[in-house]
């Protein structure tokens, strides 16, 4: 019987990619199939949300299946994030896109992430002190026990660390090793060594243009090799995000969601209002703020779907180049950088808000001044090696309680909710990213507002 109900649950998930996939042949567009897809996979999670218990092998073995198209997915994106990061940066020096401007394009790309936090950290203050959130309201369970003692474990293998040291793991020691992603900031990394090999080709290329042309005809075959993986990956958008929504809702713990509905509904009001932000900064830029949605919407549909803002990557970069209009050269500057340095969501709003809740514990005022000032410039420094993964956000959190003297163990709280805050973050995280590239193209003049204006870009 648990064989046949096993069936019968991956006939149904069948059926409705082939929907998907019907879908796809009738030419909808990119953003209408992702939108179906986030809806069927709500609606299919809520299906087997109601006939199974969340413990129920039959449901985890079809999880099991699903996966193979949810997590399948992102790893194929994951796949071409570092040879993407690579290609791209490499091939805007030898296009000679970026040229004298790079400099100010990095430290405007920078200052948007770095600036932006720092605004995501008072808007978590605000929504914190606003909803009236303290730790000592969240009841204390064995699982938040046995998390607040794994971070404390995480903080004490991370201390001795100063912010100096922080900064000098940017750095790519061994390039080969931060090609493979292994570290929390190898994306970081592969910019910085592709920024160096793309320096020294326009070395080389006022010395000697055979040799330049050469190797730039290397780099330009390499990078429509990359590009068309990326392309074909990015096909599976809607599949994937039908799979990982279906499996989000079906797993999720809706009881400990309604216990904890405030702490919820705060950090989405928070996040919401830096979304609202990154408009009004386009506003001012000069840009429409609709036209942003529309052509960001499928990229962060996936970021919320996904919870990682590094398996987003390909689709920021085609989003901003291919419907939005801005450089190559500057869409991958914007996206590999927002991977570890400026998460609004992540690095910005969420350890603000821990700080707030947890303070009064420990006989400390939130609201001074002193207080406020501190934890917003502490946020803004500590986002600096934030990955773009799973876990970001408890690394910031640790970063900026640990620098605030305060309880590390106590941020372990919310773990019955942290998947679902964490869609929200992430998503934010993903429009922080791209909305710096945007105002940065628009800054330095690289930004073709004809694909911006045009609604036929955002198809696809």
């Amino acid at each position: 019987m648990d064989n046949l109900t096993l069936l019968a649950n991956l006939a149904a998930f069948l059926i409705i990619v082939g929907v998907l996939f019907y879908m796809q042949k009738k030419h909808l567009s990119f953003s209408k199939r992702v939108f179906a897809a986030l809806g069927l996979g709500i609606l299919f999670g809520f299906i087997l949300q109601w006939l199974y218990e969340p413990a129920d092998e039959t449901l985890a073995r079809s999880i099991d299946w699903y996966n193979i198209v949810g997590i399948g997915y992102i790893k194929l994106l994951q796949m071409v994030v570092m040879p993407l990061v690579f290609v791209s940066i490499l091939s805007a020096f030898t296009k000679l896109k970026l040229g004298n401007n790079l400099g100010k394009i990095a430290l405007l790309i920078i200052g948007l992430l770095v600036g932006t936090t720092a605004i995501a950290a008072a808007v978590g203050i605000a929504a914190a002190q606003g909803f009236g959130l303290e730790a000592i309201q969240i009841e204390q369970g064995e699982a938040e026990t046995s998390r607040g003692l794994a971070l404390e474990e995480r903080s004490t293998a991370m201390e001795g660390q100063s912010y100096p040291q922080r900064i000098l793991e940017l750095l790519p020691a061994n390039p080969f090793l931060d090609l493979t992603g292994e570290r929390a900031t190898s994306t970081i990394a592969v910019v910085i060594f592709a920024a160096f090999i793309g320096g020294a080709y326009l070395g080389v290329y006022r010395k000697d243009r055979e040799a330049a042309d050469f190797f730039k005809k290397i780099v330009d075959s390499i990078y429509a090799i990359v590009m068309r993986v990326v392309t074909l990956v990015l096909r599976l958008t809607p599949y994937g995000v039908f799979a990982i929504m279906a499996k989000t809702v079906a797993t999720s713990d809706f009881d400990a969601i309604l216990k904890l509905g405030k702490f919820v509904g705060a950090s989405y009001a928070a996040l919401i209002v830096m979304l609202a932000i990154h408009l009004i900064m386009l506003t001012m830029a000069g840009l429409n703020p609709l036209t942003y949605l529309k052509k960001a919407f499928p990229v962060l549909t996936f970021a919320f779907t996904s919870r990682s803002s590094a398996g987003t990557l390909p689709l920021t970069i085609n989003a901003q180049t291919k419907h939005m209009g801005v450089s190559e050269g500057i869409a991958n500057f914007s996206g590999s950088f927002g991977l570890s340095i400026g998460q609004n969501g992540c690095a910005g709003v969420y350890p603000a808000m821990l700080a707030v809740m947890i303070a009064p514990t420990v006989g400390i005022n939130p609201m001074t001044p002193s207080f406020i000032f501190t934890l917003i410039v502490i946020v803004a420094i500590s986002s600096f090696g934030v990955a773009g993964v799973g876990g970001g956000a408890t690394f910031a959190a640790i970063l900026v309680l640990s620098a605030m003297d305060l309880p590390i163990a106590l941020a372990g709280l919310l773990i019955s909710i942290e998947p679902l805050i964490d869609m929200g973050r992430t998503a934010v995280n993903v429009s922080g990213a791209m909305t710096s590239g945007l105002i940065t193209s628009k800054v330095t003049d690289e930004l073709d507002q004809e694909v911006y204006d045009n609604p036929a870009a955002s198809e696809g």
